[in-house]
């Protein structure tokens, strides 16, 4: 499971890369609305990851259609979920979410402030619940 972790990791850095490679081109070189450019830059790193975590990661035989219906719907509700802890976090802690106060002198000096201390808990709580789901159903032998 950690050997897998690690990979499903490294297939979200380069995917993280090759979408703000693909948002640059759209913008700075075609001229492309953000808009535009951003939606078709996190749809080339969704389809990478579905591709890439479907063979490197998991090693999964099974059938491709099903598992990338799987994906996709995974995405969707991790997001939502994603989404709604952020919400949460901002509404009912927006001063002092969870482990704020123990985290903070690392995050003072790093000049990261309560709210975008939120971001980075909600998209591990994506990244831990997208993992787990991924390995346990969509990419299950």
């Amino acid at each position: 499971m950690i050997k897998q972790a690690i990979k499903y990791g490294i297939v979200g850095v380069a995917n993280t890369i090759l979408s703000l490679v693909i948002i640059w081109i759209m913008t700075k070189k075609f001229g492309c609305a953000e808009a535009i450019s951003n939606f078709t830059g996190y749809v080339i790193g969704l389809i990478n990851s579905f591709f890439l975590n479907r063979k490197w990661t998991f090693n999964s035989t099974i059938n491709i259609v099903g598992s990338a219906v799987r994906f996709f719907l995974v995405f969707a509700v991790c997001y939502l979920l994603q989404l709604g802890v952020l919400l949460y976090l901002n509404r009912y802690y927006p001063h002092n979410p969870p482990l704020y106060l123990f985290f903070e002198p690392i995050l003072r000096v790093l000049k990261i402030d309560a709210l975008f201390y939120i971001q980075i808990l909600s998209m591990i709580v994506y990244t831990v619940v997208n993992f787990l789901i991924n390995k346990y159903y969509t990419f299950k032998k």
